[in-house]
């Protein structure tokens, strides 16, 4: 009998350095919202994946960046608290952008957070940039840490994430699965279609609501002829935000239903019908229970 196995992965990185995209290319399916905006991955999402006898349930942190306001050190306290849970560290890294300050920072934080956990390097774009300069930065990012291992991989065309996933498989702990072998996310899916509406968001309004806005699944009702109907809040901070969100005659939130409702029933194989509301709670970065919502704790946003 084959022995099974199965362990926790986690990615960690500055924000935009392909962790989102990472995932969702191991996985294989969409489980984490991937934009071109830092800090769009709030809650440690987990996505789970199999290969061969093993299960390797990655955590998508939050980028790990200077926090500002509470929903910043709320989201860092969280992505230092998924790297310390987990039985592998993957720290990504961009190679056109090199060894930032932000990528120091976080390799100095890793020796007090990491243990004796294993951290494997992997360097993320690598299409991006010449030969010779990812060898001058692997070597740079080497003497800076002692990484078990060193990756280089394109998350977003699959090149390397094959002996990437094979090595996952082989280092994990010795263990019964920990899911189902067809779940591919331990989240509800209630979180998993607010981050898909969040996503359209976010992508359709750019940089006029940066991150002052958030998404709750209110009601999900399972309909007799198999369809979902789905009623969503978008909640955003001030009553200047809303007309934006709604946009000229609804058109925004229109496209943006129409958007994510396309993406759920892809993602859940079956007839959804989606409704959206856009609703102004001026202090919500300020409310414990929107976090819960977001899989974060309030209390970790304390100064």
């Amino acid at each position: 009998m084959t022995e099974t196995r199965a362990g926790f992965v986690a990615l960690i990185g500055e924000p935009n350095a392909g962790k989102s995209t990472l995932l969702n290319q191991m996985v294989g399916a969409k489980v984490s919202i991937v934009t071109h905006k830092v800090q769009t991955t709030r809650a440690r999402i987990r996505g789970i994946a199999m290969e061969g006898a093993s299960q390797i349930v990655f955590v998508d942190t939050p980028g790990i960046f200077r926090p500002r306001r509470r929903l910043d050190r709320s989201m860092v306290k969280a992505a230092w608290g998924g790297a310390a849970d987990a039985d592998i560290i993957l720290f990504l890294i961009e190679a056109h952008r090199g060894l930032t300050d932000g990528a120091q920072s976080i390799i100095d934080n890793l020796r007090e957070h990491a243990g004796k956990t294993p951290v494997a390097l992997v360097i993320n774009k690598i299409d991006r940039v010449k030969a010779e300069q990812l060898l001058e930065l692997s070597q740079k990012l080497n003497a800076a840490f002692e990484f078990t291992r060193t990756f280089m991989i394109s998350a977003e065309k699959g090149y390397g994430c094959g002996d990437l996933m094979e090595w996952l498989a082989a280092e994990v702990p010795e263990s019964p699965w920990l899911y189902p072998e067809d779940q591919v996310a331990d989240l509800p899916m209630r979180m998993i279609a607010a981050e898909i509406t969040r996503e359209k968001l976010t992508l359709r309004l750019h940089e006029e609501i940066p991150y002052q806005l958030t998404v709750e699944t209110e009601a999900w009702e399972e309909k007799k002829d198999g369809s979902a109907r789905v009623d969503q809040v978008v909640y955003v901070a001030r009553p200047g935000h809303k007309g934006i969100v709604l946009g000229k005659g609804g058109e925004t939130i229109k496209a943006v239903g129409q958007a994510a409702r396309a993406e759920l029933i892809e993602f859940m194989g079956r007839p959804v019908h989606l409704f959206l509301q856009v609703k102004v709670r001026e202090n919500w970065l300020d409310e414990a229970e929107r976090y819960n919502e977001m899989g974060l704790d309030f209390r970790d946003g304390d100064a």
